[in-house]
């Protein structure tokens, strides 16, 4: 793309920078904030540095928040003894839509793939144990994505609490092998986590 402007270009190139966001797409974009009043957009722009330079993660499940605590694991509804493994905040967000799961999340940052240099160290695994034994944890769901590395971290947290009195449980596969919670409907989603079964029933090593 050949531009007159500069400026033009260097905003279409931070645009195309985003995930799903080709250079057409960038262009669009830009041209579209051009026909916008200058408050409108600097307000846009305003809020997205503000959260990128604000944003901080829940002190107990990783979660992103707007302070040391996020709302979930401040509410004193929410059932502390039910906790929700997740890869992500996207899953959180998921499953909260269900509107089916009443206990606390706990967000690992990622999944392992040995693979790619992701090992242990580079989760928040040890943050789940420990939360796991100082709020005496009855059931830990593993909502994790059914693929390669999602049951290869199911089974290392499986070990990771073994000779534990402790329940582990999956969502169960109404969620296809392969597929990523983000993209799942809310009515599978929900059936999932209400149909969850032991985690012996898929990891067995």
């Amino acid at each position: 793309m050949n531009f007159s402007s500069q400026l033009i270009e260097e905003a279409v190139n931070a645009f195309s920078k985003l995930p799903g966001i080709g250079k057409k797409t960038a262009l669009r974009l830009v041209m579209h904030l051009l026909k916008e009043d200058k408050e409108e957009v600097l307000a846009i722009t305003g809020a997205i540095g503000k959260m990128r330079s604000e944003i901080r993660f829940c002190i107990h499940c990783n979660n992103v928040s707007d302070h040391d605590e996020c709302n979930i694991c401040r509410d004193a509804f929410r059932n502390k003894r039910l906790l929700c493994v997740v890869e992500n905040m996207r899953d959180v967000i998921s499953i909260e839509a269900t509107q089916q799961f009443s206990g606390v999340y706990h967000v690992l940052g990622g999944l392992l793939a040995p693979l790619d240099g992701i090992g242990p160290d580079q989760l928040f695994l040890q943050n789940l144990r420990d939360r796991v034994i100082s709020q005496e944890a009855e059931e830990i769901i593993m909502a994790l994505n059914p693929t390669i590395e999602g049951d290869t971290t199911m089974f290392y947290i499986s070990k990771m609490f073994a000779g534990m009195d402790i329940k582990l449980t999956s969502i169960a596969r109404g969620v296809s092998f392969g597929a990523e919670l983000e993209y799942t409907d809310e009515l599978t989603l929900a059936r999932s986590i209400s149909k969850r079964l032991p985690i012996d029933t898929y990891v067995k090593m």
